[in-house]
């Protein structure tokens, strides 16, 4: 099969996916302990299931305005490089199977230094995903950081 799950959440109006290979759980809005001194789209980290697990505000690391109402929002929880991590999303939306012939290569207007963890857009008949790869949303040196925190 030409297919791939996707787990589609949103920021603003816009929908986004990853590859449920990554997915470990969705879960509701948790407060964190915040962390001093790490960047501002570091929410802080969890004791998430038994795990230390950092917390990253998707909309501040897209450079997006901050939800007035966190509470309101959802965690995707994610396996990265063998650490978890989890990602504050607006909503998580649905899961998704997405035929490989509908998703179009990321446009080269957005191939910019930001924007490599694009991979491509999949058109579905009402609207677009912007989907993601995983494995570049955070840089090496945002990984390292995140890693030492765990």
């Amino acid at each position: 099969m030409n297919e791939k799950q996707y787990v589609v959440f949103k920021l603003e109006q816009e929908y986004y996916g990853l590859d449920i290979m990554h997915v470990k759980e969705i879960s509701e809005f948790e407060k964190c302990n915040k962390i001093p001194h790490t960047p501002s789209y570091i929410e802080g980290i969890l004791n998430y299931r038994g795990v230390v697990t950092p917390l990253i505000n998707l909309r501040k690391k897209f450079c997006m305005p901050v939800k007035k109402n966190e509470s309101e929002s959802q965690i995707i929880i994610i396996n990265l490089e063998d650490k978890q991590l989890g990602f504050l999303v607006d909503e998580a939306f649905q899961i998704l199977t997405i035929n490989q012939n509908l998703i179009e290569p990321s446009p080269k207007i957005l191939e910019t230094n930001s924007n490599k963890f694009i991979e491509g857009v999949a058109k579905m008949q009402e609207w677009m995903v912007i989907l993601l790869d995983i494995k570049k949303i955070l840089s090496e040196n945002e990984k390292k950081t995140i890693f030492e925190i765990q």
